[in-house]
């Protein structure tokens, strides 16, 4: 598997981003905030929103580095996602939201997001 993020796995469509906060699922897994959602089968697995809050952090830059830090760490760990949705008969739409008001390590965010991703997972066999 490719360890990138194309353009085509950014979930950006208004409608697709409505229709996951109305109806997805959504759960914490500090530091993150996920909200889930099944759609019908896509070519490509997963779609995924990386979001800010202004809230939590006040400068502009510190937001652009949080999802910066939230991306890369998706991008390196979602091989595992990807395995399991190459056996379903269905994509999913995914937001991560930082629920925490700093900034933290690189090596934090991934060990983080691979236990996210993990939980993601699980939420999706039930």
């Amino acid at each position: 598997m490719r360890f990138t993020f194309p353009k085509a796995e950014h979930l950006c469509l208004k409608n697709d981003v409505a229709a996951l906060f109305e109806s997805g699922t959504a759960f914490v897994s500090f530091p993150y905030r996920v909200v889930v959602r099944k759609v019908e089968k896509d070519p490509v697995p997963a779609k995924i929103l990386i979001i800010s809050q202004k809230k939590k952090l006040k400068r502009a830059v510190w937001r652009v580095h949080l999802r910066r830090q939230i991306r890369e760490a998706y991008r390196l760990n979602k091989a595992p996602l990807f395995e399991f949705l190459a056996e379903q008969n269905y994509s999913v739409h995914v937001a991560f939201m930082s629920v925490d008001s700093k900034l933290s390590d690189q090596k934090f965010m991934h060990e983080k997001m691979a236990l996210t991703i993990k939980k993601i997972i699980n939420k999706l066999k039930e």
